[in-house]
């Protein structure tokens, strides 16, 4: 009997050859004896699961399997209300730091992991929110990052920050990036900042191109509040665009004196692994270390 009777599935809109794709993992899900449910939003997109039931709510299916990238991993786990759900991934992305298994190890991992084969790893999320005027108007998890950053116009921003109410610096950058440990392989990887093993509990603080070289990322215990001002006095053209993202799935348009609270939320995500993977084995093969 597999372990996760009810898996759930959903898939890159973009996706090339992907009634191909789907109709070959439908078909290794159903040799399992499986139940299938697709996502509810996505139920016109594919021919081959015309005819299967959808699924709305985390609390229908044991198991989430999501067929692309990073990104469509990061916009799934907006499906998850609770967290309570694991992910397993098939990576049709480019690099896929998130994704599990590749299309070709489908039919042969797939039936394994369903069955109990695998193994669950927590992955912690960030709490954002932002405050105007003393009133919240926006409130949301990450997995990889938040990113305030300035917008279409070309101009650095001041950004306030402290930690745990004590000041840090101003940033005199194109922006910061708040990353978890998930998420050090990321924008902020790209950004300068560290590799962070992902068990580790921290928050990373990688500026955006500052001004001053001096200005360096810093790793924070992730119970530690990271508030951020947003200063746009000095800015010379009032009409720049300060920016919020999540994970690059979420936008919120910022202004000055606007403040944004990041905190180590204590909530995580499951991702289903083989048992023999390891992060630096990730590491290695995802970013071809040695080759």
């Amino acid at each position: 009997m597999p372990t996760y009777k009810r898996v759930g599935l959903t898939v890159k809109s973009s996706l090339e050859r992907k009634e191909d794709t789907i109709a070959e993992i439908l078909s290794i899900l159903q040799s399992t004896g499986v139940s299938v449910l697709v996502d509810a939003e996505r139920k016109t997109e594919v021919q081959a699961w015309k005819n299967l039931p959808v699924f709305c709510k985390e609390s229908e299916i044991d198991l989430l399997l999501v067929i692309g990238g990073d990104g469509t991993i990061l916009r799934s786990i907006r499906i998850l209300t609770e967290f309570a759900v694991p992910i397993l991934s098939i990576n049709r992305g480019t690099i896929g730091f998130l994704a599990e298994l590749e299309l070709h190890e489908a039919a042969t991992e797939l039936p394994r992991m369903i069955a109990g084969g695998g193994v669950v790893e927590t992955r912690s999320l960030i709490h954002v929110s932002a405050r105007r005027n003393e009133k919240q108007f926006f409130a949301g998890y990450a997995l990889n990052e938040a990113v305030i950053a300035q917008g279409t116009m070309a101009r650095l921003v001041d950004l306030e920050v402290s930690v745990r109410g004590e000041p840090l610096t101003t940033f005199h950058s194109d922006g910061l990036i708040i990353a978890t440990p998930t998420g050090s392989t990321a924008y902020s990887l790209a950004a300068g900042g560290p590799i962070v093993h992902p068990t580790l509990s921290a928050t990373i603080l990688t500026p955006i191109n500052p001004h001053s070289f001096s200005q360096k990322p810093v790793v924070i215990p992730s119970e530690h509040p990271v508030t951020v001002q947003i200063a746009m006095k000095h800015v010379k053209f009032q009409n720049a665009q300060v920016v919020l993202t999540l994970d690059g799935q979420v936008y919120e348009p910022l202004r000055s004196g606007d403040s944004i609270e990041i905190l180590g939320s204590g909530a995580s995500i499951s991702l289903l692994r083989k048992a023999q993977d390891t992060f630096f084995h990730t590491l290695r093969r995802k970013l071809k270390w040695g080759e």
